[in-house]
């Protein structure tokens, strides 16, 4: 019997972090004089966020897109789309800040200035937040309770989703292995290279048959400058279709699954048997 809705045995949420130009201009404002490498950011919002929904569309899917306050500001008619086709729109900084270099004061700052560009589209508060880089601070916590923020995408202590005691936000865990950047992203000069989509599919194919065994979230983070190539969206499809070939398998945005989790008062049920076997062994 899964833990999901419905009885699902896994949940998966598909989500974008929309970065456009911010990725570039957090700070280093001067990089606005530098059109080439802000490229790379206006193609993520102008070509393949479009091309996202069209996929989203065409496989009757509602998503997350974690969003910057700046790139709500400098492309509305992008933001505004995602919110008309009923994908969710979550709180990703302002500008791309690392909450970590910020005083309490100024990470206050970024999350009122980022809630009011959001709310000036979708005409509600942002419910679920993102740290840009998953930057985390000690205030944070205390900062998403206090502007009602119902869950984070932050953490990676474990693949299933946990409630934070004292604020009752639930987290909805993540992984550097189930986000693009690290195969996709690509500076001048470093010695990183670009990975092939088909390596990218393998290790998020391998990734979601292990979380489905144990029934967890799949929590797939995509940031549109990267997994928008043509090339890579046609892998995107086809692992849809790998993890449609499952049976009860629940896609779902953030908003949905921290929902979910409290009013089934899943944080108080026991982690999966194989989970809860292996903790309890001693070594033997």
């Amino acid at each position: 019997m899964g833990r999901w809705k419905d009885e699902a045995q896994c949940a998966v949420m598909l989500t974008f972090d929309v970065d456009a130009e911010t990725l570039w201009l957090a700070g280093d404002m001067s990089n606005l004089n530098r059109p080439g490498m802000l490229s790379q950011g206006t193609y993520g919002a102008r070509v393949a966020v479009p091309l996202i929904l069209d996929l989203l569309r065409r496989h009757e899917l509602k998503a997350t897109f974690f969003t910057p306050g700046w790139t709500a500001e400098n492309h509305p008619l992008i933001i505004e789309a995602v919110h008309r086709q009923g994908h969710e729109i979550g709180h990703h900084g302002w500008i791309h800040e690392h909450t970590t270099t910020l005083s309490r004061d100024g990470e206050e700052e970024v999350l009122q200035k980022g809630i009011r560009a959001l709310k000036a589209i979708t005409g509600v508060n942002p419910r679920g937040y993102r740290s840009p880089s998953w930057e985390f601070s000690t205030n944070t916590l205390d900062l998403l309770h206090a502007y009602g923020f119902t869950y984070s995408s932050n953490l990676m202590s474990h693949f299933i989703p946990w409630v934070h005691t004292e604020s009752g936000i639930v987290e909805l865990p993540v992984s550097w292995l189930l986000d693009d950047a690290p195969f996709f992203m690509f500076r001048a000069g470093s010695p990183r290279p670009i990975s092939a989509a088909e390596n990218v599919y393998q290790a998020w194919s391998e990734e979601f048959l292990g979380i489905y065994r144990y029934g967890g979230l799949f929590n797939l983070t995509m940031h549109p400058q990267f997994i928008g190539r043509p090339g890579r969206l046609l892998m995107l499809e086809r692992l849809i279709a790998y993890i449609r070939s499952f049976p009860d398998v629940w896609f779902a945005t953030g908003a949905e699954i921290a929902d979910y989790w409290t009013s089934e008062g899943l944080e108080h049920r026991d982690h999966h048997p194989e989970v809860q076997r292996a903790l309890s062994l001693d070594g033997e």
